[in-house]
């Protein structure tokens, strides 16, 4: 099979699910459906605007224009999407390998980030895929290590440490120092929970979900709905370099 491609269209499903949290969060907190959009979810990110999750922005006042005027905002939050999907959405990365690549944050943090880029149908974290992710994170740290000589500290943050499947593919200093990170609405580190690998949404978690939100009768209990917290976790540079012998 042939691997996917750069840009994943995600399914209209992943945009309900945020637009009923949306919801029920302008509900329970009073604001409007706009800001609670705006607030409360992955849109602004998805729609390729940035991560400035500026009210004014050009396109997200076209977008909540056309909102207002909407028979169906879900159907229309889906059509806007569409018109460029996943365009400008991706942060910026130094190198990739697989479907690890870094950043430099704050001139001395290497942030790591994932991606699926493994065949359709195939899961990037079973354990038949163990010894690939395994390569490719070897050769990024050997890159990193050639490339970046000063003593930095690397971290991530993502649902995914919640994973056993995952966290084996580090050090277990670097996953042991694993810390939940509250009110991560507009970030995909939280909502990528909900996705599989083809960009569909994971229907069970899904329905579980929207089953949870329905009975919260506090802004304050929303983010417990989730099925899991997103972790923050880093470690010195040094740790992961033993770790993968570089």
């Amino acid at each position: 099979m042939a691997p996917r491609s750069s840009r994943t269209i995600f399914a209209r499903e992943f945009f309900d699910l945020q637009f009923a949290f949306a919801e029920t969060a302008a509900a329970l907190s009073g604001i409007s459906l706009e800001l609670a959009l705006l607030k409360y979810t992955n849109l602004y990110v998805r729609f390729g605007l940035g991560r400035d999750f500026d009210s004014e922005h050009e396109l997200w006042r076209a977008y909540a224009a056309g909102l207002k005027t909407a028979a169906d905002g879900r159907e229309w939050t889906y059509r806007y999407y569409l018109r460029d999907a996943e365009a400008n959405t991706s942060p910026a990365v130094l190198a990739t390998v697989g479907c690890f690549s870094y950043a430099v944050v704050d001139s001395n943090v290497v942030r790591l980030h994932f991606r699926n880029t493994d065949p359709e149908g195939c899961s990037p974290l079973s354990a038949s895929r163990y010894g690939q992710r395994r390569a490719e994170l070897t050769e990024l740290f050997a890159r990193i290590k050639s490339e970046l000589a000063q003593e930095l500290v690397v971290a991530g943050i993502s649902w995914l440490y919640n994973l056993n499947a995952y966290r084996r593919l580090f050090p277990p200093d670097y996953t042991a120092s694993a810390c939940v990170v509250h009110g991560l609405y507009r970030s995909m580190p939280l909502w990528g929970q909900f996705l599989h690998y083809g960009g569909g949404v994971k229907t069970t978690m899904a329905r579980s979900f929207l089953e949870a939100i329905a009975k919260r009768r506090s802004i304050a209990d929303l983010g417990d709905c989730f099925p899991f917290p997103v972790l923050t976790v880093e470690a010195p540079i040094r740790s992961l370099y033993a770790f993968y012998g570089v």
